[in-house]
């Protein structure tokens, strides 16, 4: 059996929306498909959990263990890569002590901060990185392995850290070679 479901299977999961040339894990948790939207080409792997309002563009590859929580909304755009173990929030608990915590107690007793996620394109995030609510990270970032981004991240730059600090500006090569790649995809889609 393929680790992948077919595209008959894809179809009876119910998405919203679903694109061609999808490989999505038969190990990944998929919860409330009938909000979510994929666009083509895109590969979710083993262990990955997507919960919420998620809208995946195109050419964008979620590595194994990623969490992805979008009951605020998460939009990752085209060409991003998203690398093992990546954790995005789109709500989160007040950790003060002020109030109480997790999902078990209504919300009365609880503060949350909640906020969409906005992904630009051609963003690449490392391993074992946090995403926290509210957050947009710029077209063409590059986020090191095991930061936290809790603001928003400016276009063609580099960041790293706990907190997320830019280190320097990232080179927009990729941009000639999407072009490049995208005459070539639709040659191969003809």
């Amino acid at each position: 059996m393929n680790s992948f479901y077919n595209e008959e299977e894809l179809q009876h999961i119910g998405f919203k929306k679903i694109g061609k040339d999808i490989k999505l894990s038969r190990k990944a948790s998929i919860y409330n498909p009938e909000i979510m939207e994929i666009g083509n080409n895109v590969r979710i792997d083993d262990f990955c959990i997507l919960s919420g309002k998620i809208k995946i563009g195109s050419h964008i590859h979620i590595a194994a263990y990623c969490g992805l929580w979008g009951t605020e909304g998460i939009c990752i755009d085209d060409f991003c890569n998203l690398s093992s173990r990546i954790s995005i929030y789109t709500y989160s608990d007040d950790y003060s002590g002020l109030t109480l915590t997790n999902p078990c107690i209504p919300d009365k007793y609880k503060k949350l901060d909640k906020g969409g996620i906005y992904i630009n394109r051609h963003v690449i995030i490392g391993a074992f990185s946090v995403i926290l609510p509210g957050v947009e990270i710029g077209e063409g970032v590059a986020v090191g392995a095991m930061s936290l981004v809790k603001n928003n991240l400016k276009s063609w730059r580099i960041y790293a850290g706990i907190p997320a600090k830019e280190l320097k500006k990232r080179k927009k090569d990729v941009l000639k070679l999407e072009r490049e790649f995208l005459k070539e995809y639709q040659q191969m889609q003809r």
